[in-house]
């Protein structure tokens, strides 16, 4: 954010282009272009949307994604920058959120042109706060070549007649390409070149982007590399140790107990198991509330508890993971549950065992039944952690001793 500020500091003008680049293509490049050129304005910033409010319905590919492709877009244009705005921030995206955030970021007298559809001059007054979006802001409508103007300026009569200074109409013949044209071309296997920067059309078929998911492929969607960054800004150091450990020793298990696609399963459920366990506690609630994890006593008593769940659709939503059996493995790591699949198993017992655990009682027979069988390693790592609670004086979860009793009875 620090550069962000130091970019725009200097700016008497900025030119705002939303969207959700999904993917970005020379339309937008183009129209950006054209508008700081007719506004003269000192920079455009690209911002990928975070969550929408008016696409909520819709499946939008991940954030990390369509953020990266717009850099790489951009990056020969000393004149776009590209900003984390929306998609670092929780919840649901309101454009008038942003302009306020930007504007905070900028000099007092910093004049702001919102770029949008023409189309959505009709929905303003559905946005939220639209008055005070209106007068933040002027708003450039770009349209199409022969987009019927007349017709909208009837419709929006009310709107132009009040702030007649603040829309500005332009035309852009590159609107004619589409994201979603270019989706449905990947998706079917036909060129998309010249529709888009080479460098974007690289990055779609090298993480295979818009292509229809086959049976046999692990279902999540960021790269490796990409969720390691965003955990080691979202963990403490000691967390991040101790996610790559579970990481790396969930794989070796399932290299002796699974399949190849196991072993990929390991290696992202061993990552994330974690993911929300350093949410502060406003944070977290607000995510608990907001992601619908359903909150039983014991979990009302025993915050701890609470980051695998938690933590599970934090994996959905912000890693877009599809996979249950991930998402299981993420959401029982803690308490067990009768009857887990053999990630599941992993999962948990790598979190007990993995390399970077400091040396306890009955640690090195955990890591003895591990390789000798995953049943006997369960059921005794499930008592030695209910022996800990207890002794402890907490609250045991109901799915432990649950747990336990289905593995004594194996």
């Amino acid at each position: 954010m620090r550069n962000e500020i130091a970019n725009f500091r200097n700016c008497k003008s900025i030119a705002i282009m939303g969207g959700t680049f999904d993917p970005i293509h020379y339309g937008h490049l183009v129209t950006a272009e054209a508008v700081r050129h007719r506004f003269h304005v000192d920079k455009v910033v690209f911002i990928p949307t975070g969550r929408p409010a008016h696409k909520s319905h819709k499946e939008v590919t991940h954030n990390e994604h369509r953020y990266l492709m717009t850099v790489l877009a951009t990056m020969r244009n000393e004149n776009f920058e590209v900003s984390r705005i929306e998609i670092d921030r929780p919840g649901t995206t309101y454009t008038i959120d942003t302009i306020e955030q930007l504007k905070k970021m900028c000099r007092p007298d910093v004049r702001l042109y919102f770029i949008t559809g023409a189309d959505a001059i009709h929905q303003i007054m559905s946005w939220k706060e639209p008055e005070r979006l209106l007068s933040l802001c002027d708003f450039v409508a770009v349209t199409r070549p022969g987009y019927q103007k007349n017709q909208m300026f009837e419709e929006i009569g009310e709107i132009q007649e009040k702030y007649a200074s603040r829309i500005h109409y332009m035309e852009v013949p590159a609107l004619a390409i589409s994201s979603s044209d270019i989706r449905t071309r990947a998706q079917r296997g036909m060129p998309i070149q010249y529709l888009l920067p080479q460098e974007v059309e690289d990055y779609i078929h090298k993480f295979g982007l818009y292509q229809n998911e086959r049976k046999d492929e692990v279902k999540f969607m960021l790269p490796i590399e990409v969720m390691q960054e965003k955990l080691q800004s979202a963990l403490s150091v000691k967390r991040y140790i101790h996610t790559m450990g579970v990481s790396e020793e969930a794989v070796r298990l399932a290299e002796i107990y699974g399949t190849q696609a196991d072993r990929q399963k390991a290696k992202v459920a061993g990552l994330l198991h974690d993911c929300a366990k350093d949410y502060p506690k406003e944070l977290r609630q607000r995510f608990c509330k907001e992601y619908k994890v359903k909150m039983d006593e014991i979990l009302e008593q025993q915050p701890d508890l609470i980051h695998p769940f938690l933590g599970a659709e934090v994996a959905k939503r912000e890693y877009k993971i599809k996979d249950e059996d991930i998402l299981n493995a993420i959401r029982y790591h803690t308490t067990g549950r009768a009857g887990m699949s053999i990630l599941e198993k992993i999962v948990f017992i790598a979190d007990y065992i993995e390399p970077n655990r400091e040396q306890f009682e009955g640690l090195d027979e955990a890591r003895r039944l591990a390789y000798l069988d995953l049943d006997m390693a369960m059921r005794f790592i499930l008592e030695q952690t209910i022996d800990f609670v207890k002794e402890r004086g907490r609250l045991l979860h109901p799915l432990s001793l649950e747990a336990l009793e289905y593995y004594k009875n194996k």
